[in-house]
């Protein structure tokens, strides 16, 4: 069994947590905290370890924490990174170099420049193997992620047949839980958005896709809208749904009028953080005019790069094939199920 640190306990480090604990394979030793608030009581009462950074442990003396970070990585194997944006390169370079412990990062770091945490941005559908036995890899953020599972398909199936992918990414303002943060009454314009660069880390430099990026005052999910150009006449719908009917986290649905019935949908059936951990295509706004196919899909923001996490860390830690690893996650999240759920409750009239 490994031992596992989740360095985190926000938005993303707490629901690692809550899959890593079904996980027979690994042991969680414990999880950071940077900031002594709620969320401190609550790992606690689920029975979770937390430590602080040895600077701060002053901060917390109103908690029953274990102790410092530092310490809590002598005993570990791998160290998930969900602390706040920025943190992972300092974490790797204070903690987890010195220390020889392999990393997983989170979108909020980066992989260029002189703070980069790792040369690999991780996307499961599209570079798996070249995260075997990796040291530190960072995974890409919800945007990033999503795109990943949209593009590898298209390009698999259709190859050079396609001239370019156009797509705007509609964000949402904040995470569901995150109700201290305002939602502001106006559409953001993002300038230069990473999210094109960072899909190319994966999907090749000389790709041809540009990406524009807007964010609009809701916490229901991102929207993607994505025009795919053909070099002929371009598929029909039919065709492009096609594609995607055994894929892994791709729901095709028919009759969500928008990004808040699916989240309800998924707060009615019970899943773990009302989180879908995947994109849903909405099929009634796929369109084929032409040499072009426009179509939109919904990302789970936060959720979709939770079974990407675990994916990632069986590569890392236990180098297994894609094939061990895909039927692992899948036994824990329940993906084909929930998927299943879904397109049955938002079918074709």
């Amino acid at each position: 069994m490994k031992k596992i640190f989740v360095n985190g306990y926000g938005s993303i480090g707490s629901r690692i947590v809550s899959f890593l604990k079904d996980d027979s394979e690994i042991e969680v030793i414990g999880v950071g905290k940077y900031s002594p608030d709620e969320k401190v009581d609550e790992a606690i009462s689920k029975g979770l370890a937390v430590y602080v950074p040895e600077s701060k442990l002053n901060n917390f003396s109103n908690f029953k924490i274990s102790g410092s970070i530092e310490s809590a990585l002598d005993g570990c194997d791998l160290v998930i990174d969900a602390s706040p944006g920025g943190h992972g390169f300092k974490n790797k370079k204070n903690l987890y170099e010195p220390k020889n412990i392999p990393a997983i990062y989170q979108g909020g770091e980066s992989t260029t420049g002189s703070e980069a945490v790792s040369d690999l941005l991780f996307n499961s559908r599209a570079n798996y193997d070249q995260a075997l036995g990796k040291y530190h890899v960072m995974q890409g953020s919800c945007n990033v992620t999503g795109m990943g599972r949209i593009l590898e398909p298209l390009r698999t199936q259709f190859g050079d047949k396609i001239i370019r992918f156009d797509v705007t990414l509609v964000r949402r303002w904040a995470d569901i839980e995150q109700t201290e943060k305002k939602l502001s009454d106006t559409i953001e314009m993002t300038e230069q958005p990473h999210h094109g660069d960072d899909v190319k880390l994966y999907f090749g430099k000389d790709a041809p896709l540009y990406v524009r990026a807007i964010k609009v005052p809701t916490r229901q999910m991102h929207l993607h809208i994505m025009d795919i150009r053909f070099n002929d006449i371009a598929p029909k719908p039919s065709e492009i749904h096609k594609i995607f009917t055994n894929e892994f986290g791709v729901a095709t649905l028919w009759t969500a009028r928008g990004t808040k019935d699916v989240r309800d949908c998924a707060k009615n059936m019970g899943f773990n953080f009302v989180d879908t951990n995947m994109i849903h295509i909405h099929a009634n706004m796929t369109t084929s005019i032409g040499d072009t196919v426009q179509m939109m899909y919904s990302d789970d923001q936060t959720g979709i790069v939770i079974p990407e996490n675990h994916m990632l860390m069986q590569a890392m830690l236990f180098e297994k094939s894609y094939q061990e690893a895909f039927a692992h996650t899948e036994s824990i999240f329940n993906m084909a199920e929930k998927k299943q759920k879904l397109e049955e409750f938002f079918a074709k009239k």
